[in-house]
This record gives C-alpha cells, structure tokens and sequence, in this order.
C-alpha cells in the first residue's frame, strides 16, 4: 500500500489502494468510482435545480386570470376546502343569535324585571359561545400532527363524519349544560378544518392565486353568517322549540356533501413531495391544472427545491415552531390571528345582540345582522381586486388603522348623554348601530381577508400544518377571555356598556396595528422558496418590498 490513508474499501470486495496514481491525482484525490458518482448527484441536482428554476419563473410571469386558466380545478378544490369553514361560522353566529332568539331565551333564561323580558344570563352567554372554541383549541393541536402523518384530506374527511354524529347531541340536547358539552364536542373537528383549510388552499394554488384562494376563508365566513341570520330572521317570531331546533338541524346539510367532494379531492403536492412521493405529487398538480399545457415535473422540481432547503432528519414537531427563524415565522402567524379577537371582530360574531343593546328593536336587530353578513360577503369579494393591486401588509396595516379609527368613534356616539326615549337617544342608537355595522363590514375588507393570505403563506412548508393549527389555537386562548369580556360588556345584567366597549377594541386594536408596523414583512408575489430566504436571512419586516433575490439562490 503506498498511503493507507488514501485507501477505500467497497462492501464486501477486497481494499483497494489508489495511492497516488494518475486517475486519483486527476480527479483532486478522489477515487474514480466516488468522482463518478459525485458528477452524477451533481448532475441530477442540476437538472431538477433547472426545473425548479424553470417552474418558479412561470408562476412569477402568470397573471391572476393567467393563472385561473392553467389552474381551473386548483381555484376549484380550493373552494371545496374554504367551504368547510362555513360550518364553524354558522354555528358561531348561530350561538350569537340564539341568545338574542325570544324562544331560546324563553326556554333557557331567566325573566328580567327590569327590562321586562328573558334573558341568557351572562355566564351561560359567555360558557356557550366559549364551548365550540374551547373544542376548537384542543382540535388545532390535533390537526397538526394528524395532518403530518395522514394528509390534508383525509384529516379532513376525519373531521366530517365525527361532525355529523357531534350534530346530534346538539339537536336533542335539553339543558344549557348538555348544548355546552355538544359544543365543545362539535368544536373538536372545526378546529381541523380551519387548520388545514388555509395551508392546503396556498400550497395547491400558483403564487398569484394565492391570495384569492385563501382569502375565500373569509368569504364562507360570511356565508355562514348569511345563512344564520336568515334562518333566524325567518324563526324569529316563532314560539316553540322549532325556533332553535330547526337552525340547528340545518348543520346536516353540509357534512357529508362535503366529504363526498374532499374524499375526490387531490392531496396537496408539497405535502407528498414532502413525504418522497414525487410521482403522486406529479399527478396531483396534472389534476390541479391544464395538463395540456402544465409540465408537472417541473413543478414537482420547484416544490423539491423548497422541501430540501428545509430538510431535516427529524419529523415535523411543536417544539420546532419556537426555534431559529422558525420562531419569528409562528409569532407572525400567531399574531396575525390573535389580533382578529382585539380589533372589533367580535362586534361582527355578536351583531344582532350588539344592535340590540344599542336601543334598536329586535325585529330590526336580525335584519341589521342580515344586511352586515351579507355586506361581508360582497366586501370579501371586493378585496380580491385590493390584494391585486397593493401587498398584504399595506391593506392589513392601512385597515387596521381604520378600523381602530371607528371603534373609537363608536364609543363617543355611545358617550353622548341623552334621555331616554327622546329623538337624541333614537339618534344615538342609530349612530351606534351604523358604526357596529361599518366596522363588522370594513373589517371584512381589509385586516380580515388579508389576515387568511398571510396565515396561509409564512410558515415554513414543512411546518405548515403545525404553525396554522397553533396559530389558530392562539386564537381561541384569546377568543374565550375576549368572549366573557364582551358579552359582559354588552349584557343589561353586566357591565351594560352598548357602544362604549369601542374604546376597549380601539385601545386592544391599536396595539396590534403598532405591532404589526414594526413586524410584518410584505409577501405578495413571492415565492416559498423567496419567502425561507428572506426569513433565513432575517430581512427586517419593513425592508422585505425593496429586497430582490437571484432566482439561482438556495440561502
């Protein structure tokens, strides 16, 4: 042997010396098996790499209806999956309105001789419309690692089918205990919808897509609300059970629908890619789109440049949210959801109690609940073309902004001492009612909708599942206190406030818009893989819009 040092041993053959002949000084003292090999890595990396390159470049060129075209049953799954949060809304504002429903309140209050009427007294107001979230919170930690290991739709179609039995403790509960315990039990699978409906939205979609795909959570949201506020504006004079038993029937009607459509549904390509499987990840994005006109290697290529600049040997766990750039990425995404609860959104979950506490009939409280659901929606549907034209953190930043502008004009209305039964106090119920209403819609065109685009894309791709469901269940931890203090706030038998509790959400509201100033980078049109270098590189969040990377970077 003339250097033992520069030996290698093959299995099971005999050690071979190379010492130092002319192959190995030719190749810089590497054997000529280990350079041939070596080539040939490099060479399949350089050639997915130049896939990769050549996918990323198309969705960058893409236009919004561009997109549409390439990707119809991409914008079309993505519907399906956004259709499932319409179950939450609709029980969320179903809860809202039953507390302000006379034969619920019949049946499960309490007579107030002040007010001369039944009334849900404050901590069963509060324990109702806090049941579903409690379940929702345990259902995000969840969703998480059962997304991770079976995929997003058959998590999915897990949660539909244990919704429909949970749908019917709710029916034939008899006490205000049981609907609590029925609650928290249907809130199980709603906390796996919303986890997973927006990270599956944005990895199934091109990169303009993005933004309409996941802002459709908002529009169901409305939906949902729409069809609640119709239900009980139609039982709303009617005496007897059938008044609330009916609304809550009409949960079945989406359940299994649903699960038919997400069982046909494709799996989320990152999500394969993800877990190796390329040649199932590359018929997944050939049912996303054209094939005619999609090259899904290509686009598999892309997806894999991602998942290996994230590559780790352990699985996906809780304890990785809180480390490195991964940290930031999570409080971001927790942030942005937790300040949904601080900046007047309750206003809109509680509308028709909140119009009635500001002086307005109840006749006219559920057509005004009516009328807001339905302005939701139509504004949803208007920032699509905002999200177009301008970056998620200028429409977050600049709506924020108004939106704590009006909750402070709201509590001066409320401010403004007036007798009771006088033109002045009919004017300053009127005022109040006009300001819960704009606030419940303009929150629905802004901070809301671009709120579900920045959800959707922050997280690392191989985190996904687990950053969403955490920052949901931020969400609900700050949800439930916000739930006990508004309804105490409004109730007659509590802090009785009306219109007042707009200093409370201007001041909470306030401090999320200073936040968000400071830490909220801008996404818009950028890649996954643009999006884990600005990151990696720790870009300050008001730098990111002037930052340009080489579409050849990988760090």
């Amino acid at each position: 042997m003339n250097n033992p040092v520069d030996s290698k041993s093959y299995g099971d053959s005999p050690e071979v010396s190379y010492g130092n002949s002319p192959e190995v000084e030719a190749t810089g003292g590497i054997s000529p098996v280990d350079h041939a090999y070596d080539l040939d890595e490099k060479a399949k990396i350089a050639d997915y790499k130049a896939d990769a390159v050549e996918a990323e470049n198309a969705e960058h060129k893409m236009g919004v209806l561009e997109a549409v075209r390439e990707y119809p049953m991409a914008s079309f799954w993505a519907f399906v999956m956004s259709f499932t949060i319409i179950m939450e809304s609709y029980d969320v504002f179903l809860i809202g309105n039953f507390v302000a429903l006379p034969a619920f309140k019949a049946k499960y209050g309490v007579w107030d001789a002040g007010i001369q009427e039944f009334v849900i007294v404050t901590k069963w107001q509060s324990a109702l419309q806090v049941s579903g979230q409690l379940g929702a919170l345990i259902g995000v930690f969840l969703a998480g690692p059962l997304t991770s290991r079976i995929g997003y739709r058959w998590a999915t179609l897990t949660g539909l089918m244990l919704l429909n039995v949970f749908i019917f403790a709710f029916y034939f509960a008899g006490s205000l205990p049981v609907i609590f315990v029925a609650q928290l039990l249907e809130g199980l699978p709603w906390g796996i919808f919303i986890a997973n409906a927006p990270a599956y939205c944005s990895e199934i979609v091109p990169i303009k897509l993005r933004a309409p795909a996941t802002q459709m959570l908002q529009m169901f949201w409305a939906i949902g609300s729409i069809i609640v506020g119709a239900v009980t504006y139609r039982y709303n004079g009617v005496n007897g059970p059938s008044a609330y038993k009916i609304p809550i029937a009409l949960q079945w009607m989406f359940p299994t629908p649903l699960a038919i459509l997400i069982f046909c549904a494709p799996e989320s390509p990152w999500w394969l890619v993800r877990k190796g499987r390329l040649q199932e990840a590359a018929h997944s994005v050939g049912r996303l789109g054209r094939r005619s006109r999609l090259n899904p290697s290509e686009t598999v290529a892309m997806m894999r440049r991602v998942v290996e600049l994230e590559k780790s040997e352990k699985e996906p766990s809780h304890i990785e949210l809180f480390k490195g750039t991964d940290l930031y990425r999570t409080l971001i995404v927790c942030g942005v959801y937790l300040a949904q609860n601080l900046t007047g959104n309750l206003i809109a979950n509680q509308a028709v109690y909140f119009f009635e506490q500001a002086g307005v009939s109840v006749n006219t409280a559920f057509a005004l609940g009516l009328i807001t659901s339905a302005l939701q929606m139509i504004f949803v549907m208007l920032s699509w073309i905002l999200t177009t034209y301008f970056g998620r953190r200028t429409i977050y930043l600049w709506g924020s902004a108004f939106n704590t502008f009006l909750l402070v004009m709201l509590g001066v209305a409320a401010s403004v001492p007036v007798t009771k039964g006088t033109p002045a106090a009919t004017a300053s119920s009127l005022a109040q009612a006009s300001l819960g209403l704009i606030i419940s819609v303009l929150f629905t065109l802004g901070p809301a909708p671009a709120s579900w685009v920045i959800i959707g894309e922050t997280s690392a791709i191989r985190l996904r599942p687990l950053t969403t469901g955490m920052g949901r269940a931020s969400y609900y931890i700050v949800e439930i206190p916000c739930i006990f203090l508004g309804s105490y706030m409004l109730n007659p038998t509590g802090g009785n406030l009306g219109g007042k509790c707009g200093y409370v959400w201007g001041a909470t509201g306030f401090l999320c818009l200073v936040t968000a100033y400071f830490y909220l980078p801008e996404m818009k049109g950028l890649s996954y893989r643009e999006i884990d270098i600005m990151f990696k590189r720790k870009v300050p969040a008001r730098k990111w819009k002037e930052t340009t990377l080489d579409i050849q970077d990988d760090e």
